[in-house]
């Protein structure tokens, strides 16, 4: 079996419902990889930041699923940017069907299990 792949999970904190339907979609399926996510509802600590960087350093790449209210989310701008500094892909996916919100510098696709399989294929 191939080695297991870590995708860290950026999203706005609007978009929990979403996150949580992907992370469900992994686990009912036999994927070779899992999701990790660090969504605080409190202000960001500087403690919190250096976790999450040791997270996104420790991933295989990112999933940030944008929407509409990834514009406003000071804690998913940040995660992509230190997935930026720390080399990391970054695939966008639109969390909802209705919303193709687009983030500057980030690829955006439809959510479809085969461009997030193509998306973790290519590590």
């Amino acid at each position: 079996m191939a080695e297991r792949k870590v995708i860290f999970v950026a999203f706005a904190i609007e978009d929990e419902r979403q996150r949580d339907l992907l992370k469900g979609q992994s686990l009912n399926t036999a994927s070779p990889f899992e999701y990790t996510d660090m969504s605080v509802k409190e202000p960001y600590s500087s403690e919190w930041k250096e976790r999450v960087r040791t997270r996104i350093r420790r991933s295989d790449g990112i999933i940030a699923l944008v929407s509409k209210n990834s514009l406003t989310s000071s804690g998913q701008k940040w995660e992509i940017a230190v997935a930026s500094e720390e080399g990391k892909r970054v695939l966008g996916i639109w969390a909802y069907a209705d919303d193709r919100t687009n983030l500057l510098g980030v690829r955006t696709v439809a959510w479809t299990w085969n461009a997030i399989g193509d998306f973790i294929d290519s590590f």
